[in-house]
């Protein structure tokens, strides 16, 4: 989930603003999760698509 989509439920404002401390709290646990947690399932569904794509294409290459 990306921050600009998560509304605090202790301040009723977007948590990406870090108004009060529960927001900055979960803004940091969020950023702490990894490059790859901010995507949603369907992106990373493209991106695996597209790395088996390239394996598939680079091996047809070394066969060929």
């Amino acid at each position: 989930m990306t921050l600009d989509r998560l509304v605090c439920a202790n301040c009723a404002a977007p948590v990406s603003q870090g108004r009060c401390p529960v927001c900055r709290a979960n803004r940091e646990r969020l950023r702490q999760e990894g490059p790859f947690a901010g995507l949603n399932p369907m992106a990373l569904i493209a991106l695996l698509v597209v790395l088996v794509a390239a394996a598939l294409a680079l091996v047809a290459q070394q066969t060929a």
